[in-house]
């Protein structure tokens, strides 16, 4: 009765109340095809890896590809790409830095004075950073957008799961069955929120022999088949220990990754 089909200016608790709209639009100078979050329900599992190392397939493609660190107080993107220009600005917008191969990025490093200095903000004014670096920065015709989050549900997963027009996640684990729990909470929340679940990496599945080829486990059975049959949602990739990857995100050279462990997931990501 009476009704005057603005939801936003109703009180009425009805059926018919459309849920309040978060996303931020983009600039005018922006275009972004697709984009997709890389999680983890801790630290310390590779997931800043794992998100270089997809950006970087998806480049060797022909695709445009872009990275956003949400890792506000832990970020880690520019380093592994060997980048510490600063970030520039042109009409109060940013310009995100680009790598050798021409991934964009933008990090709260390329805005810091110094690398090293720390981000001692509360979770508001991050998750506004993460926002504006979404509207404000010039992102020209990505095809595709990895962001790295930060670990767990707080607020900067909700601050891109509510802002961000995000097309699906991918949750990075590892085999210990502690971490596999944790990443129970990171998948419901993507449920619970409605965001579409591409798929799981594990990282740090093995550790094979140079000399005899045997696998090592060194945390122990994998528990990641589990988590994936209780979600129904697929494995995309067992990633081994290899000290050669991280000496060249040490070095700055992620781009120069060899290998085919994650070319599953790029298929997948392709196709959607």
């Amino acid at each position: 009765m009476g009704c005057t089909h603005n939801c936003s200016t109703c009180s009425s608790d009805c059926s018919s109340k459309q849920p309040e709209n978060l996303l931020k639009p983009l600039n005018d100078l922006s275009k972004v095809n697709k984009v997709y979050a890389i999680v983890s329900g801790k630290g310390g599992v590779g997931k800043s890896t794992v998100t270089s190392m997809l950006a970087v397939a998806m480049n060797r493609r022909g695709h445009r590809t872009a990275i956003l660190d949400a890792d506000i107080t832990g970020p880690s993107i520019p380093k592994m790409f060997g980048v510490h220009d600063k970030a520039e600005a042109m009409d109060e917008k940013l310009l995100p830095a680009r790598s050798k191969t021409g991934i964009e990025m933008m990090s709260i490093n390329l805005l810091l004075p110094n690398e090293d200095d720390p981000v001692i903000w509360r979770g508001p004014v991050i998750g506004g950073a993460v926002s504006q670096f979404w509207t404000d920065t010039i992102w020209k015709d990505i095809d595709y957008m990895f962001v790295d989050m930060p670990p767990g549900t707080g607020d900067v997963p909700l601050t891109v799961f509510q802002s961000l027009p995000v097309d699906g996640i991918i949750v990075v684990t590892s085999p210990q069955q502690l971490v596999s729990t944790i990443v129970n909470k990171a998948v419901r929340m993507a449920e619970m929120m409605n965001i579409p679940i591409v798929g799981l990496v594990e990282n740090y599945s093995y550790y094979e022999c140079k000399h005899c080829g045997e696998k090592i486990k060194i945390f122990g059975d994998s528990h990641i088949a589990e988590v994936a049959e209780a979600h129904h949602i697929p494995v995309l990739a067992s990633l081994p220990i290899d000290p050669e990857v991280a000496k060249i995100a040490d070095n700055g050279l992620i781009e120069l990754f060899e290998g085919d462990a994650l070319e599953a997931a790029a298929d997948i990501i392709e196709k959607q």
